[in-house]
C-alpha cells in the first residue's frame, strides 16, 4: 500500500531482529511486529521532543493494525520507517513500513495507529498543541 498523500516521512528507526522474537514455527511472532511498530512510534516522538509521560500530556494509542507482507527471521535488523497525516482536532494517523536492512527493496509488513493526544491526569483528549502540528506537518519555525 503506498503512504496515501499529505503524510510526511518523520522518522527511521533500526533495530535488531533477536532470537526471542521468533516462534515455534521459526518466523518472528506476529505480536512482536506490534512491538516493532511501537518502538518506531516512541522514537519518533522523542525525537521531536514529545517523550511519552504517564502523568503529563501527549500521546495515546486508540487503535493499531499491522499487515503482515512476508516472514522476518532471524538474525537481522529492520529498519521501520514512520510518517504522520490525517490530523484532526485532536488526533492523528501514523504509518509505518518495515523492511529488511540487507534487503531494503522488499516491504515484510505495513502498519500504523491512530494516535490522540490526550492530558492524562484528566484521561481526556484535547487540541493537538502547535508545536505537535508543526513537527508533523513540517511547518512553523
Amino acid at each position: 500500500m503506498p503512504i496515501p498523500e499529505g503524510f510526511r516521512q518523520l522518522h527511521r528507526s533500526r533495530m535488531a531482529i533477536r532470537w526471542g522474537d521468533m516462534d515455534a514455527m521459526g518466523h518472528v511472532n506476529n505480536t512482536v511486529y506490534f512491538r516493532y511498530l511501537e518502538q518506531a512510534r516512541i522514537e519518533t516522538f522523542e525525537a521531536f521532543g514529545f517523550p511519552p509521560s504517564p502523568d503529563g500530556i501527549g500521546p495515546v494509542i486508540i487503535n493499531a493494525h499491522c499487515t503482515f507482507l512476508r516472514q522476518l527471521r532471524y538474525p537481522g535488523e529492520i529498519e521501520v520507517c514512520t510518517w504522520a497525516g490525517a490530523l484532526g482536532r485532536s488526533s492523528f494517523e501514523m504509518l509505518h513500513q518495515v523492511r529488511r536492512i540487507d534487503a531494503p527493496d522488499v516491504l515484510y509488513a505495513e502498519g500504523g495507529a491512530k494516535v490522540v493526544w490526550v492530558d492524562q491526569r484528566v484521561e481526556k483528549s484535547m487540541p493537538l498543541p502547535q508545536q505537535v502540528r508543526e513537527a508533523l506537518t513540517g511547518t512553523g519555525a
